[in-house]
């Protein structure tokens, strides 16, 4: 498998026709079918349903189809960072991220990197903690903004804030006619949705191991994909959320309490490679401690 199967691929999947998607790849269809059904055997699986017109995309199709795109899309941006670097004499700091960071300091801190540092070019990707690690260890990132705590020894994570959970409770419900701390057991028989769904374990077994902790039954666990799906599951009153309490930004028309108790909390930690000579990580934690001591209203 290389790119060129990739892009021949997602052509046809776009097109949904072999003799389209050969004019737009300026190639022959007879070679263009020939790497689609090289690409078939290889996986050991059919992607494209070939009976019905326009073309069909199995599951298997579906789901190799949007995870090509994410791979050729990644290749775009190493590309174009490459050039940039090559063309102009930047430097790069690619930056992995939880979504969560983004209500807890993120796009601060970047603000306040790209005034300090304006030679540097800057590159945000969203992943998991545990795609963070990996991804630092394979050099496809420079630093990482995660919530699990890990022990592998060639990345250092460092604790920068345990940031108090909430509660994210659909409006017009009973638990939404109070606006005070809340005892995790009052989760105990009611339907609770985590995120995220995949790349574990993240945050999802961070509430889970909580709710076990104080021995907190729910009567069902839904998982979704990530934290706006699961807002939105809890905005149709699908269930209730815990959630960092500086995401009660991303939705106004939830109900937010805090969960009470020491352990109620979740963990930002930032991450980069042991010994890594890079001048901008201390730059990076000296513009942490000087946005923590500027109090942001998200830190309350």
């Amino acid at each position: 498998m290389d790119l060129r199967q990739l892009r021949y691929f997602c052509a046809v999947a776009r097109e949904r026709n072999f003799t389209r998607a050969a004019e737009v790849l300026h190639i022959a269809q007879p070679p263009l079918s020939r790497q689609i059904q090289m690409l078939e055997e290889e996986l050991g699986v059919q992607l494209i349903s070939r009976d019905s017109r326009p073309l069909r995309l199995t599951d298997a199709g579906r789901l190799f189809q949007e995870q090509a795109l994410q791979i050729l899309g990644r290749v775009e941006q190493m590309q174009a960072a490459t050039r940039r670097v090559g063309l102009n004499e930047r430097s790069v700091l690619m930056i992995g991220f939880v979504a969560s960071t983004l209500y807890s300091g993120l796009p601060l801190l970047v603000r306040k990197l790209r005034s300090h540092s304006p030679e540097l070019d800057i590159q945000l990707v969203d992943m998991t903690s545990v795609q963070q690690v990996e991804a630092l260890k394979a050099g496809r990132i420079d630093i990482g903004f995660g919530r699990i705590r890990h022990s592998d020894p060639a990345v250092a994570g460092t604790l920068l804030r345990e940031e108090r959970l909430v509660l994210a409770i659909p409006r017009d419900t009973p638990l939404a006619t109070e606006s005070g701390d809340v005892d995790v057991t009052v989760l105990n028989g009611r339907p609770l949705i985590v995120y995220p769904k995949e790349a574990r374990p993240g945050f999802a077994d961070q509430v889970l191991s909580l709710l076990h902790d104080h021995d907190v039954v729910v009567s069902e666990v839904i998982e979704a994909r990530d934290l706006q799906t699961a807002l939105g599951l809890v905005a149709a009153e699908s269930g209730v959320c815990v959630i960092p309490s500086a995401s009660r930004q991303s939705r106004s028309d939830l109900h937010y309490r805090l969960i009470a108790g020491e352990r109620a909390t979740s963990p930002v930690i930032l991450n980069y490679r042991i010994n890594d000579g890079s001048r901008y990580i201390p730059v990076v934690k000296d513009l942490i401690r000087e946005m923590f001591a500027e109090s942001p209203p998200w830190m309350d």
